[in-house]
């Protein structure tokens, strides 16, 4: 397995955390229920330090043709980081989920 994690820093973006979510709302979140190979996409945020991003679980390596990214044309630039791990092990713990749907996008604060 391996793990990617991506974000922006927002800073001079002229995006927020808040319309980066709302895109979320919008549509973006489907086309990944379809992508061979991906295990779990959980879209991340720091208020705190105005970064935006996400953190993949892949199978194996990341497949050559993804959904278009389309975070990155609002934003307007590549992600500032990407870093890519192998998993060494995993462990899911006891959860129940909030509502149909769940996992989404959480609400604005």
């Amino acid at each position: 397995m391996r793990a990617e994690l991506v974000w922006w820093e927002l800073d001079g973006t002229g995006r927020t955390i808040d319309s980066l979510n709302e895109h979320l709302r919008t549509g973006a979140v489907e086309p990944w229920a379809q992508v061979p190979g991906l295990r779990l996409k959980l879209w991340i945020a720091d208020r705190a330090g105005n970064r935006w991003g996400a953190v993949m679980i892949w199978e194996n390596d990341r497949p050559a043709h993804l959904p278009p990214n389309l975070a990155a044309g609002l934003i307007g630039r590549p992600p500032t980081h990407r870093l890519a791990f192998d998993v060494e092990a995993a462990v899911e713990g006891h959860w129940s989920p909030a509502g149909p749907g769940e996992p989404g996008p959480a609400p604005p604060r």
